[in-house]
């Protein structure tokens, strides 16, 4: 008897995720993932999608904090319609996540002596907040057709990676003395 699963994961075309520091690097050949059931967006059958996540790792002294891109989870549906706008809006996705990878640092830096479940319960908090602001850039920009919002989430999310760049380094130290 035989087992198949629908996912999303494009396991035969399979690329690693893509940690954040590696973004300029990113292009639509990257995209890889595999859609069966959209079509089109609103009407339009040029559309992409990125899958982006926040990753924790514990240490003794220590928690490790990236953003990655997953390529064979982001796709986009008629290839022969690759925009540098397009590839715009979708990376900027992607600095949303690591902007509120950023902001959990700076969060749990200022905590004395968090415990494990505590700084969970924020990265849950965070994802939470990562996800309302990933719905209204998407809702704001129209998926990057009003290009004046679109050039506003830029400027805005350039500039609040600037304020928090002091947090860019995966790890940060917990429970120092």
């Amino acid at each position: 008897m035989g087992f198949i699963s629908l996912t999303r994961i494009n396991f035969l075309d399979y690329e690693k995720p893509i940690p954040y520091e590696r973004i300029d690097a990113i292009s639509f050949k990257n995209f890889r993932g595999m859609e069966f059931f959209q079509k089109s967006l609103y009407g339009n059958t040029s559309f992409a999608y990125i899958y982006t996540s926040i990753e924790y790792t514990f240490e003794d002294d220590s928690i490790c904090i990236q953003s990655f891109f997953h390529p064979s989870r982001s796709y986009v549906f008629n290839k022969k319609a690759y925009s540098k706008d397009l590839l715009q809006h979708e990376l900027y996705h992607f600095r949303i996540t690591e902007l509120y990878a950023r902001m959990a640092k700076e969060r749990i830096a200022k905590l004395t002596s968090p415990t494990e479940s505590e700084v969970e319960e924020l990265l849950v908090s965070i994802k939470k907040e990562e996800n309302d602001y990933q719905r209204a850039y998407d809702d704001d920009t129209f998926h990057s057709y009003v290009l004046s919002e679109q050039k506003k989430y830029e400027k805005d999310v350039d500039s609040l990676l600037s304020l928090y760049a002091n947090y860019s380094k995966p790890k940060i130290f917990i429970n120092e003395q």
